[in-house]
């Protein structure tokens, strides 16, 4: 098997964990990251020893608190396209997964780490889980797929006020809007997922397989939703006040922005 810097994979009983190792980071996703996440998916496609995958966070903070701010500061319009589609890929790995994929959030779940949440086939919360796409205070956008997959989660009004807002939501709020699945006790979060995993595991695999599929189909992605908002992404990484929002962030101040 693979090591990871970033992650800790756990098989038992055919359900593969896969928890985010960057607490000191609360677990945000840098470029590394989500590169492990590709290939710890490819893995567990390829092992069918795995029947069930959930993706979680280390500690009780944070389940993926963002993307590394530092490496979003150097992205330009060129490299932010190539970064947009590369995300959005390797989350479609998530969500066209035959194997059942249960996101276990456990804390902060902000801009890609939502949009990781997101792309999982069912979310369960614990009571402290925060949700948000705050990607409007840098000057940028949701990029891996958030756009499309909020909306089709709570709705368009509700998910055009969370992204043009940037406000986080509580475990609750997000339950209510049909974002998550389910809440828990911190202490239960797991027990939740994995009692959950194994009444799915235990139903027909090539039948739950067909499910996903068909609910995908469902959200017609030949259409140019996704590939809008890489361009989008893209544009905005060529912007002013994505510059002023970056600069803003590590000056610990409130952004100036001014419209180009």
């Amino acid at each position: 098997m693979t090591t990871y810097n970033n992650l800790k994979l756990n098989l038992q009983e055919g359900i593969l964990t896969i928890t985010i190792s960057r607490v000191a980071k609360l677990n945000a996703l840098n470029i590394e990251t989500v590169e492990e996440i590709q290939t710890a998916m490819q893995e567990a496609y390829d092992n069918d020893e795995v029947k069930g995958i959930i993706f979680t966070g280390e500690g009780d903070k944070a389940f993926a608190a963002g993307a590394d701010i530092g490496e979003i500061s150097q992205l330009n319009e060129v490299i932010g396209r190539r970064f947009a589609e590369r995300g959005q890929d390797i989350f479609a790995m998530i969500e066209e997964s035959t194997k059942p994929v249960i996101a276990a959030v456990n804390g902060f779940a902000l801009g890609g780490g939502c949009e990781l949440a997101m792309a999982c086939h069912i979310r369960v919360a614990s009571h402290n889980a925060r949700f948000g796409q705050p990607e409007v205070n840098l000057g940028l956008i949701p990029g891996y797929g958030g756009t499309q997959r909020l909306t089709q989660l709570v709705g368009k009004g509700k998910a055009m006020e969370l992204m043009m807002t940037g406000d986080m939501i509580t475990a609750d709020d997000a339950l209510r809007l049909g974002l998550a699945n389910h809440v828990t006790t911190p202490g239960m979060l797991m027990e939740k997922c994995l009692e959950i995993m194994r009444k799915i595991t235990s139903k027909a695999p090539l039948a739950v397989g067909m499910i996903v599929d068909c609910v995908n189909a469902w959200y017609d992605k030949e259409e140019h939703g996704y590939q809008t908002e890489a361009n989008s992404f893209s544009r905005c990484c060529g912007s002013d006040d994505f510059v002023e929002g970056i600069n803003a962030f590590f000056q610990k101040r409130k952004p100036h922005f001014k419209g180009n």
